[in-house]
């Protein structure tokens, strides 16, 4: 039997499935919803190359197989050391992705450096189908034009692309069209970001739990034609556990409007048309502080880069004593002392929310995710799911690989 929601092979308490280093807050554009309230100058406090080779040195020391590490900013191509960075990094066994920003330095030269280097995949954002639409949100005329052009490029020189996408007010009656402009492309694999209310995210207009519930369906059923994922809509795997379920069933989940208009409108473009998927991919079990880090430009260590409580800086502690010890990443690590909703939960120990988006909604790291829609103990086949619950439970077997950026 196939999972439906995968589990790293190793402990997450002992070493993360991902380290995500965001090299700095320097970038051109102006988007947004953007967490690092990015600034067109480097910051003089950000890591520099040595303190940047001593966390890579950290990372190694987790052992293997070695957590994938993902360089983001900001533009990490904003620093001119970045190739030497990515080589340095392959060099210890690190797994190692670029996460840049859609700008001119999105170029062959540089794509063809970082590929050389070592580096194994790129993460791209796309926030909208259209050049007016995703331009707008990037705040900078061309970015929709050089995001595709680096894309193209990208791929022909044989790096893994992931595409990402933030799930805002202004994106959701365009998510379809997106999907289908992503599938036509091609990618290994396309995330929807749900939104977290910090940094210049805290000026859009949230969402309500009902519209996330339809749009984690929406990437449920487009999971048929390519791979999907999210990034802080941990609540998606609830909905790939229910989904499995109904669907042996033959059973159609309750959603809203919404869901309908993407539905169709994904139909009028025939994104489910063709070629399907022989196995749909599944989730991740992966969380704040749970198989997951973020180490920001000075060094500071965060569960995730949308929740701005520091558990240590790496230039005074290591990375592994801190992911390991710290009071807040290992109070992450217990869904029982979840709050609210999220703590009645029957899915909390695949889900458990995102702490990000409770801490931004509420002040408080604890506190049920405000975005799910989902009434704990509500859904109908509990014995089914105790058995897919008990299944996610058990870490898969096997040397595979992960090359996803997040």
């Amino acid at each position: 039997m196939s999972r439906v929601v995968r589990r790293p092979r190793h402990d997450v308490g002992e070493r993360p499935f991902i380290v995500i280093w965001e090299a700095t807050r320097a970038c051109p554009l102006a988007c947004l919803h953007c967490r690092a309230e990015a600034q067109p100058a480097r910051d003089p406090g950000e890591l520099d190359g040595a303190d940047a080779r001593r966390l890579m040195d950290q990372i190694a020391a987790f052992g293997r197989p070695s957590p994938l590490f993902v360089i983001t900013g900001g533009d990490p191509f904003q620093r001119a050391d970045l190739t030497d960075l990515v080589a340095y990094g392959t060099s210890l066994g690190l797994r190692v992705a670029v996460s840049p920003s859609g700008t001119p330095t999105l170029d062959r030269a540089n794509l063809t450096a970082v590929r050389d280097a070592g580096a194994i995949a790129l993460s791209l954002s796309l926030d909208g189908s259209t050049a007016e639409r995703h331009d707008a949100f990037r705040g900078v005329d061309g970015v929709f034009e050089w995001t595709l052009q680096g894309w193209r490029t990208a791929r022909e020189l044989g790096l893994k692309v992931q595409v990402n996408t933030t799930v805002t007010r202004n994106s959701l009656e365009d998510l379809a069209d997106i999907a289908a402009l992503v599938r036509r492309e091609g990618a290994m694999l396309w995330s929807g970001f749900v939104l977290v209310p910090t940094g210049r995210g805290e000026q859009l207009s949230a969402l309500t739990a009902d519209e996330v519930e339809d749009v984690l369906h929406f990437l449920y059923d487009t999971g048929a034609v390519m791979a999907t994922k999210t990034t802080e809509g941990h609540h998606f795997r609830r909905v790939a556990l229910q989904r499995t379920i109904l669907d042996r069933r033959g059973e159609t989940p309750a959603t809203g409007p919404l869901y309908a208009r993407l539905t169709a409108r994904a139909r009028a473009l025939g994104l489910h048309d063709g070629e399907r998927r022989a196995v749909r991919r599944p989730p991740m079990d992966v969380g704040s502080g749970r198989g997951f880090v973020f180490v920001s430009h000075t060094g500071e260590v965060h569960p995730s880069g949308f929740l701005p409580l520091s558990a240590g800086n790496v230039k005074h502690h290591p990375l592994l004593d801190i992911y390991r010890g710290s009071a807040l990443f290992t109070t992450l690590r217990e869904p029982a002392l979840l709050g609210g909703a999220c703590g009645r939960c029957e899915f909390n120990t695949v889900c458990g929310g995102s702490r990000s988006r409770a801490y931004g909604a509420t002040g408080r790291v604890l506190a049920a995710d405000p975005w799910c829609a989902y009434e704990p103990g509500s859904f109908p086949y509990q014995d089914e799911l105790r058995e897919l619950l008990a299944q996610a439970a058990t870490p898969a077997r096997g040397p595979r690989r992960e090359a996803s950026t997040a």
